[in-house]
């Protein structure tokens, strides 16, 4: 099916020789409602994100609790959604050995796409988005392993906070009705069932440890507009004091964050000399490099170049209908293990953790959770950082400008090694920190600026050694992602005489890829999805199009294998199969 679009795109252009300078550039619209490529059937259509199925899927619970039973009307500028949490009074006494969060959503009319945030006491669980819905109504579910707040279940101080910033009115009449219940499974249910001990979630976090932590602290907002924080330009930074507990033993920072308004396609953004020159009239600028920095007390400590989510209105919404794009409806969230740094945390007084994006303009929204490990036959242990050093940074830039066409290329590569020992029952252990991320990014123009071509590749590698006094290996954790991207977009003027309706030809293929190895064990993940399609526009609607989607997905560990294709064409599957046998993959 790809082919017969390349050859429309290319017959399209011949035809249209009068084309007029149209920039193009990836964006978000909204599909009209009487234009959906879905079929005729009057029931609601399911959507899902591909991932791995949760080996829990095929367990029974426990025993089960509702988090929220909540429907998102018209919650623009109010404050999120917020009830108290109850432990579950069912459940047997806790350590469980795995909690799966289960989010049910619905919707019908039309809508954008919204981002939402669900936490409890300030601790982010799960960072999603919606899909846009259909007048027939739509509905999907989302699945994560939540073992590792284990810690917070059996709380009776806390609360459930939940964002989702809505608008309905005439025209957007969308509702999401959501409900989100915690599946609780005993030990034995899951030491049965051999492959539930593999368990990294392409879309999750993976268990920094093999028990959860024992105490979780927030680094989040305390305002009216959810519990993120929003960062609109690069010199914003966002900071929380802590103090840590003295006999902590290991810390992991998880962060979480997405990217909106005139960053929602960072990756693709031009300099401003590119802007400037044109005399255009966007704020979508500042190039096409972002990466999120963590500092303690003002000192780097770690930073994250984002995969680049796209939600479902972004780019072409018919590519996502009804599979979504990778990380939808689980966006990944990404640990740093900051054990290094206890010996600088230890001294009982508080310590400002901040946030930041660099290069960011409006608007992200970031906050953290730090998970500590505490030591129970101690009420203070002895730690120590080793010397300090500035992570070494790299960045060359390439700009090539002529009007509205040009080239510009971003070279980047940032590393950094900590380490520290902390002396506890668990005995005398340095732990070693190196983190390596590099980026590659070119965004042309062609065309008088109608054609854009984005091809990005991002590297990431954190290594986590932990070694005796004696240097006699304890644990070694190496966790690499992959993700190579490209988007092609071209805009032609519409065939009618609306000056308002154009054509947009669009290309995306990327993927998600990761490796985790823990001692001998080694998990493996590939997920990859190739879209093609065009759509007739008027501003930001979707009058009509074609479109194509196919996805390929596999998972490998010591014990387990898993791989599912799954092609969607004019909002229809067309092809799904699965296998529990994988057959080999390369990093793309």
């Amino acid at each position: 099916m790809a082919a017969i679009y390349h050859r429309f795109f290319f017959t399209l252009v011949f035809l249209i020789a009068s084309t007029v300078s149209l920039p193009s550039s990836p964006d978000r619209f909204i599909k009209s409602a009487l234009t959906s490529l879905r079929s005729s059937e009057e029931k609601p259509q399911k959507y899902e994100e591909l991932t791995r199925t949760l080996p829990s899927d095929h367990l029974t619970p426990s025993c089960s609790h509702v988090l929220l039973r909540h429907s998102f009307a018209n919650t623009i500028n109010r404050p999120p959604f917020t009830t108290p949490y109850t432990p579950p009074s069912d459940c047997t006494s806790p350590p469980w050995s795995y909690v799966v969060l289960d989010l049910r959503a619905a919707s019908s009319g039309d809508q954008y796409d919204r981002i939402s945030g669900l936490w409890l006491g300030g601790v982010e669980l799960l960072r999603t988005s919606t899909a846009e819905p259909s007048p027939n109504g739509i509905f999907w579910n989302v699945r994560k392993d939540v073992s590792r707040y284990s810690s917070l279940f059996m709380r009776s101080d806390l609360n459930v906070t939940m964002m989702l910033e809505n608008i309905v009115n005439d025209v957007y009449t969308g509702i999401y009705h959501i409900n989100v219940t915690l599946y609780f499974y005993e030990f034995n249910l899951i030491a049965s069932n051999p492959k539930i001990n593999g368990g990294l979630e392409i879309a999750g976090s993976q268990r920094s440890d093999q028990t959860p932590a024992d105490l979780i602290i927030p680094l989040c907002n305390k305002g009216d507009r959810g519990l993120w924080f929003m960062i609109e330009d690069p010199s914003e930074i966002h900071s929380r004091r802590i103090r840590i507990p003295s006999n902590t033993r290991r810390i992991v920072l998880e962060l979480y964050v997405s990217f909106h308004g005139n960053d929602e396609f960072w990756y693709s953004n031009p300099p401003d000399s590119y802007i400037r020159t044109n005399n255009l009239a966007t704020g979508r600028g500042n190039g096409a490099f972002r990466e999120v920095l963590v500092k303690i007390d003002g000192r780097y400590v770690g930073s994250e170049v984002p995969f680049p989510v796209m939600f479902t209105g972004g780019i072409n919404p018919l590519f996502w209908e009804p599979v979504v794009a990778i990380g939808a409806f689980n966006l990944p969230s990404y640990d740093m293990d900051l054990t290094p740094f206890l010996g600088l945390l230890l001294d009982g007084k508080s310590h400002e953790f901040s946030l930041a994006v660099n290069n960011g303009i409006s608007y992200w929204l970031v906050d953290a959770n730090l998970h500590l490990w505490l030591d129970h036959e101690s009420s203070n242990v002895v730690a120590r950082s080793g010397g300090y050093e500035s992570p070494s940074r790299h960045m060359v830039r390439q700009e090539e400008l002529e009007l509205l066409d040009g080239s510009f290329g971003v070279e980047a590569e940032v590393r950094s090694e900590f380490d520290g020992w902390v002396k506890s029952s668990k005995g005398n252990l340095t732990t070693s920190v190196k983190s390596m991320f590099k980026v590659s990014n070119l965004v042309s123009f062609e065309k008088d600026g109608a054609y854009k071509r984005v091809e990005q590749k991002v590297e990431t590698k954190r290594i986590v050694e932990v070694t005796t006094e004696s240097g006699k290996p304890v644990n070694r954790i190496v966790h690499e992602r992959t993700y190579p991207l490209r988007v092609i977009t071209s805009t032609l003027r519409g065939l009618s005489n609306d000056k308002d309706m154009y054509l947009l030809v669009t290309n995306v293929s990327h993927a998600l890829n990761e490796k985790y190895t823990t001692g001998e064990a080694l998990t493996e993940v590939y997920n990859r999805q190739d879209s093609d399609g065009w759509m007739q526009v008027e501003d930001h609607n979707v009058l009509a199009g074609e479109a194509s989607t196919k996805q390929s997905f596999s998972y490998v560990d010591e014990l387990s294998c898993y791989s599912r294709t799954i092609v969607a064409g004019n909002g229809e599957i067309t092809h799904d199969s699965s296998s529990d046998t994988c057959p080999s993959s390369s990093s793309s």
